[in-house]
């Protein structure tokens, strides 16, 4: 993120702060800062109706120094592996500060069409961070230990700034109870009180957060400002109030949350994201943009809603779904178990009434046909893989790719389980790794662009059983 800060403007940043309940036990008798006290009389703001962001969440996303433009925002979505995307939103020390596409319009449009969003702060730096200030209008943390060791003026620039990020992300429409990063440049760990201000800096931002009811992340290099936190956390708990999610900086080119920098346990399960790979030009949808690649994995991770049974419990998900036919001389009965399935998928579309019994009867052989003569398949009395697939496909058609979850995911898990029979995705609703893998060796197969995202031509070929 070294040449990344968006922020929002100057008269959002002068609106209301959002100011929420004291903590419960916090220490009253802790320091604050000028902006607290001024912040006491501020009007509360208007309460977002915006999900919390990120959320749950285990996926891919990107950062970018300007707030891209909302036409190429669609463009991704429709395109990209990337579902959540890190805004600047404050800091005065962002190389961005005008962003003129950051508005509260913009971050309603993007977690209504699914985005999750990362906002983020850069403002004080370590004081031996050589490559700040960058201006003549802002400021390093303050280094100077104070008489009780306690880094009491790092503190108060903590609060200042954790106050500055809740008015400007309630201005922009952020709900209460999102995490909120703050951007902590690389910096000289082995100079004692430059790293030990950073921590009490960012302790102050995380105790400021929680007060006023959000939830604190901290984006740093792996081996400076990460690595101190962790260190923190093991060898000396409770000096430091840490936050609840950490942002790792190390351009591995993995795209996973782990890094030999700091302990596997610390900010397990989900408190972590990962910063795999730094500014490069990425094309989606014949749109470039130059990104940082990030993997989240926060909150419950990606969680679908537990699965309503069909038809009083009958069975849908299957690793192979088997051609239907009915039985003649030479011909066994098909597997009641998946003509069943049939009838239940079927009387779920409307396009059944009979019995869901197991029988490949007249009445479903006069279904399937229907169906067949619907989607333009060729019509006879018998049900085919190709028609398995635009049965599940069939239905609303959302783009979806790692990190989707929910019923629609199922749908394109059973299809492909049905298009062939090395995917055996499990159908969990989950859009996880191994969905990823069976989208993309499908799209591969069928010659569509392999991005592992199920978009509108993904969907039109599952519907038209191509395989």
């Amino acid at each position: 993120m070294r040449r990344r800060t968006p922020a929002v403007l100057s008269a959002l940043l002068a609106g209301a702060l959002l100011l929420g309940p004291q903590a419960a036990g916090a220490d009253q008798s802790a320091p604050t800062s000028a902006a607290a006290t001024s912040a006491a009389a501020a009007p509360v703001a208007k309460k977002s109706t915006n999900p919390v962001t990120p959320g749950d969440f285990t996926g891919y996303g990107f950062d970018q120094c300007l707030t891209p433009e909302q036409w190429k925002m669609n463009r991704w979505l429709k395109h990209s592996p990337f579902l959540a995307v890190g805004i600047y939103i404050s800091g005065d020390s962002r190389a961005c500060r005008n962003q003129p596409n950051l508005t509260p319009s913009w971050v309603t449009k993007q977690l209504r069409k699914g985005w999750r969003l990362l906002p983020i702060t850069l403002g004080p730096q370590a004081s031996c961070q050589p490559r700040f200030p960058r201006y003549d209008d802002d400021v390093k943390i303050n280094p100077k230990p104070g008489g009780n060791g306690r880094y009491f003026l790092a503190r108060q620039q903590g609060f200042a700034e954790a106050e500055k990020a809740v008015a400007a992300a309630s201005a922009l429409g952020i709900a209460q109870g999102s995490t909120l990063f703050y951007d902590l440049e690389g910096y000289d760990n082995s100079n004692t009180h430059c790293r030990e201000s950073a921590l009490a800096f960012v302790g102050a931002w995380t105790e400021k957060l929680h007060e006023l009811g959000w939830v604190s992340g901290v984006y740093s290099s792996a081996g400076s400002g990460i690595k101190a936190l962790d260190d923190a956390r093991v060898n000396r708990p409770g000096t430091y109030t840490l936050p609840d999610t950490i942002w790792i900086a190390r351009w591995d080119g993995v795209a996973n949350t782990s890094t030999p920098y700091i302990r596997d346990d610390g900010w397990r399960p989900g408190g972590r994201v990962k910063q795999y790979r730094g500014g490069h030009d990425e094309t989606w949808g014949g749109v470039t943009i130059n990104i940082d690649s990030n993997f989240l994995d926060v909150g419950r991770g990606s969680i679908a809603p537990r699965e309503v049974p069909m038809c009083g419990g009958v069975r849908v998900n299957w690793p192979v779904y088997a051609p239907l036919r009915p039985a003649t001389g030479t011909q066994k009965p098909s597997d009641p178990r998946q003509v069943k399935a049939l009838q239940c998928l079927l009387k779920d579309k409307g396009r059944y009434a009979g019995d869901v019994n197991g029988t490949l009867n007249a009445r479903l052989l006069t279904s399937i046909r229907a169906w067949q003569s619907a989607t333009g398949a060729p019509v006879r009395d018998r049900w085919t893989k190709a028609n398995w697939m635009s049965l599940h496909a069939a239905g609303s058609s959302p783009v979806l790719k790692r990190g989707s979850a929910g019923a629609e995911v199922r749908r394109v898990q059973r299809a492909l389980n049905a298009a062939s029979p090395k995917a055996k995705v499990v159908v969990t609703g989950v859009f996880d790794a191994r969905t990823d893998a069976a989208v993309r060796a499908w799209q591969k197969k069928v010659d569509l662009p392999v991005s592992g995202v199920v978009n509108p031509e993904s969907w039109a070929a599952l519907r038209n059983g191509i395989r």
